[in-house]
Parts: structure tokens; sequence; C-alpha cells
């Protein structure tokens, strides 16, 4: 029961945290850069069934390989592209804990 809440809350909560305290200005358009970092998730459809619940998607689904995370923490560095790396990273690390859970 509370693992779709924990997961779920940190693709959704912790972005918009994030946006409010650091991009105060521009907090809107923050938050929905980082929410499109949930667009990685459409590698899942290249799964076998496309859902299972207790699969753990970091190393598995090619956009959450090992390779692609060190590219999204990478995206962290320029200020350009900062809050797409965030909004990604943020997705890893929900899916992450989900894993753990």
């Amino acid at each position: 029961m509370y693992k779709p809440i924990i997961h779920y809350g940190i693709h959704f909560i912790l972005p918009l945290v994030v946006a409010v305290f650091f991009y105060k200005k521009n907090w809107k358009r923050a938050y929905l850069i980082m929410i499109c970092g949930m667009l990685i998730d459409l590698d899942h459809i290249l799964a076998t069934p496309i859902f299972a619940p207790n699969r753990c998607s970091i190393n598995f689904h090619p956009l959450h390989s090992y390779y692609a995370i060190a590219i999204y923490i990478l995206l962290l560095i320029p200020k350009k592209t900062r809050l797409i790396g965030l909004g990604l990273v943020i997705h890893i690390l929900a899916d992450s804990v989900d894993c753990l859970l």
C-alpha cells in the first residue's frame, strides 16, 4: 500500500519541492521540465510484459541502465541541462527506492 505512495510521491512531490525551493520565480516551468523526466519510462514498451509490478527498472530497461544514469548525472553539471538532469535523476531515485521496497 505504501510502496506506490512513496514511489509516485518522489516522482511528483520531490520535483515540486525542488522547483519551489530553488526556482522560485519560474517554479512552474522548472517543475514541468523535471516532470518530463518521466518520458524515460517509454522504454518500458520494449519489455515483455510492459508492466511487471515486482520488476526493478534499474539496469533492466535501456533508459534506466547504469550508462544512461551516468549521462543523467553529467547533465546536472551544465546550467542549461541542469533541470533536465534533475528530473531524470529524481526519476531514477524514485525507481531505485521502488526497487529497495
